[in-house]
């Protein structure tokens, strides 16, 4: 969160700024995936702010994806809204 909140002040936003996140869910390893979710899910709780869990593997179709892609994407592949399947290296 310290990251988080030093990244929105140099930006001049905050997280009241934030109506949703998109989170790579994988592939990664567990400890990182496991910090990633885990702040994710308490910005939801605690400021209502939405979420969507993605791999680029949803998105096997599209040729060239670059990350400002992903909200549309996520719609157009119908990715699930709040969905937390976790892909982990092993």
């Amino acid at each position: 969160m310290i990251l988080i909140n030093e990244f929105l002040k140099n930006n001049k936003n905050s997280l009241d700024d934030i109506d949703v996140i998109y989170v790579n869910r994988g592939p990664g390893s567990f400890a990182g995936i496991r910090n990633s979710l885990s702040t994710v899910k308490a910005l939801f709780l605690s400021k209502k702010i939405d979420y969507f869990c993605f791999s680029f593997d949803d998105f096997k179709e599209s040729e060239t994806i670059k990350h400002e892609d992903v909200p549309q994407l996520c719609e157009k592949y119908k990715i699930k809204k709040n969905l937390i399947n976790p892909i982990y290296l092993s």
